[in-house]
């Protein structure tokens, strides 16, 4: 199977943000805002795995500016790291003001998709080529979440089978 770098699946999704998708401060809804995450994040993972994708998890999200009635969202969004089944794709969210120019960074995510077969079991994807310095960053930092994940994993399952040994286990009731 032949790699793939990552602007080949990059994407940049842009859309208005209407009255039906806010709340009654006129704040769009953070959950308007975490679909598109996925759906941009979506399109990179089926473009990479040229298969169908599922969302295995969003390791981060956060928000850091509301987006208002008007606004036009873009969602920036490319792969960061591909292990064999799985890859990790990062999404920047920024806001546009139309009427004053002025941009705002709003929300940034992490989320990992697992490529799947036409059963809808686990495939293979493509590895992915790091062509900038800023790519091997991004994989690099990638690798970092990965490990802190199986880390965080792997206490979570000694502590289902072990309660004592983790904070709080071994409280009096």
């Amino acid at each position: 199977m032949e790699g793939k770098r990552v602007q080949d699946s990059a994407v940049t999704i842009a859309q208005v943000m209407i009255p039906q998708d806010t709340n009654p401060a006129g704040n769009v809804h953070g959950g308007v805002i975490v679909k598109l995450i996925d759906t941009a994040a979506g399109v990179v993972a089926s473009r990479h795995a040229r298969s169908n994708v599922v969302t295995a998890s969003i390791d981060r999200l956060d928000f850091h500016h509301p987006v208002f009635i008007g606004d036009l969202l873009f969602l920036k969004a490319s792969l960061n790291l591909v292990g064999r089944t799985s890859m990790e794709i990062g999404v920047r969210v920024e806001a546009e003001n139309l009427i004053t120019g002025e941009v705002r960074h709003t929300a940034s995510a992490y989320l990992t998709y697992v490529a799947l077969d036409e059963q809808g079991h686990p495939r293979e994807a493509p590895q992915l080529v790091l062509e900038t310095e800023e790519d091997r960053r991004r994989n690099r930092d990638a690798k970092t979440r990965k490990n802190l994940r199986l880390a965080e994993r792997k206490r979570e399952k000694e502590c289902q089978t072990d309660p004592g040994s983790c904070n709080g286990g071994d409280r009096k009731q």
